[in-house]
Formats: C-alpha cells, structure tokens, sequence
C-alpha cells in the first residue's frame, strides 16, 4: 500500500493511494498539468488512474476533476449529494454523469484490487467523506476538512498503517490573523477544519504499534507553518493519554504545492 500528497493545503489537494496494479487519485483541487506532472514524478500517469474519489465539493478539492475526467474518462466516486453539487459547480466545467458512481457511506465497495470505505465527516459541503483504502492486509486514510471528530469515526479508523491527517491551522494564528469574524467562526466550528493541536488529539488515538507513517495536510497557507504544526502534534501525541510520544513514529508535513515523501508498507 503507498500513500502520497501530489498537492494538500487550503488552496489545493490531490492525494494518490494504492497497491498492486490499481492506484487511485483522492480529489483533484489542482490543474490537470500539476496532476501529471506530480504523478510522473512518481513513476505513474493521470490515464493510469482506475478513478477519483471525491471528499466533497469545494473548488480546492475539485478544481482540476473536470479536464481529467473529460480527458481520460476516469470514473468518478461520490456520495449522491456531492456528485449532485458537482455537476452545478461551472468551473470545473461539464462532467458526463455517467461517469459518477454513487457510493454510500459506510458501505464498502472495490475498485481494481482496492478495498474503499467511506466514512461520514463532519465538514461544511453537502455529504462529505472521508477515505480508508485496503488492500493485501495493509491500509491507509485520508482524513482531511474535519469539523470535529468522535468515537463513531476513531473506532472505524483504528489499526490504519498510514494516514494522511489534516492540521489546517494554529488557533492563535488564526484568531490574530486577518480572517474576518464570520470566517474564523466557521474554521473554528464544528463543520469547519481540524488545528494543529486537535490533530495531535485525534492522531494519540489512532496510532498503534504497527503504523508505517503519517503525514500532515491541509495546511492554511495563512494561519499555520509546516514546522509549528509538525511540533504542535508531536507535542499533542506525547502529552496525550495514549502510550506514544510524539517521535515515536514517522510524522512529516505534506508539500502544499508539491509532491510529499511517499508512504508505504
């Protein structure tokens, strides 16, 4: 199983996971070029993608997934609500419907040699998810624009091998920025996004013995740096009531505008 970050910030997200013979891109919030070009970093091409999950609807997840889709026909996985919010986004352009699947969270579904399970997220779009990708007995999740969290999502994610976990901001940062009040309220909120240090909260309970990496994504190009959101869950995992620290386990920050370190087991 490997799970990389082709682009992951407030401006833009494509994650690539997979194993054996069948890769899939987790959302298209960059241009159909960057795609191709982080992907032949990697050894892969966008025409090799059995298909995109979709998290949800905003532009910074779905920018680039029209020109691809229209250009490879990749199918497309969404919830209902999504796919719906989609087809009535004109910037990514026209998408032929039939190139939705329908998935419903909670409920498993395959895709080449790929396990897919989707899991209800507490986010501000329509019928956001997000990912956890089996295959061979190993996994991975990508849990990124979370509001909050409880022990219904914790409990179906225990035992991941790599995760890719949103750490969008510094509170502080983000209370003394620029952000006016309505914005700050809705990051802040329980539809909004994941801290630095709410991330480290979640991560203490989710690491095991056996985990092979983390990466931290997501990231507010305005109220957070790689380095203070890095220590902040470090800091969060050690403090934490769990038998970790935070150096325990390999824990690096997603490129906002490029290409991660790739995880693998």
């Amino acid at each position: 199983m490997e799970l990389c970050s082709i682009a992951s910030g407030s401006s833009g997200n494509c994650i690539l996971a997979g194993a054996g013979g069948s890769r899939l891109l987790i959302d298209a919030g960059i241009s159909g070029k960057r795609i191709e070009q982080g992907l032949n970093s990697l050894g892969h091409k966008t025409c090799e993608m059995k298909g995109v999950l979709v998290t949800h609807e905003h532009i910074d997840h779905i920018s680039g997934l029209g020109v691809i889709a229209r250009r490879y026909g990749l199918p497309v996985y969404a919830t209902k609500g999504t796919a719906e919010a989609i087809l009535k986004t004109s910037q990514v352009g026209k998408i032929d419907p039939e190139l939705f699947h329908i998935i419903t969270p909670d409920q498993t579904f395959t895709v080449g040699e790929l396990s897919v399970l989707p899991l209800c997220i507490s986010h501000d779009a329509a019928d956001p998810v997000a990912y956890v990708i089996k295959s061979g007995g190993n996994s991975a999740a990508v849990l990124t624009d979370l509001g909050t969290y409880g022990d219904d999502l914790t409990d179906r994610l225990r035992g991941i091998d790599l995760l890719l976990v949103e750490a969008n901001h510094d509170e502080n940062m983000l209370q003394a920025g620029s952000y006016p009040y309505y914005l700050k309220r809705r990051i802040l909120g329980e539809r909004g996004h994941l801290s630095n240090e709410n991330c480290g909260r979640l991560l203490a309970r989710l690491l095991h013995d056996h985990c092979r990496g983390v990466l931290l994504g997501h990231l507010s190009k305005e109220n957070n740096y790689p380095q203070l959101a890095l220590e902040a869950v470090r800091m969060e995992i050690t403090m934490g009531d769990c038998p970790y620290e935070g150096r325990d386990f390999p824990i690096s920050v997603a490129d906002r505008n490029g290409v991660s370190e790739l995880l693998a087991v």
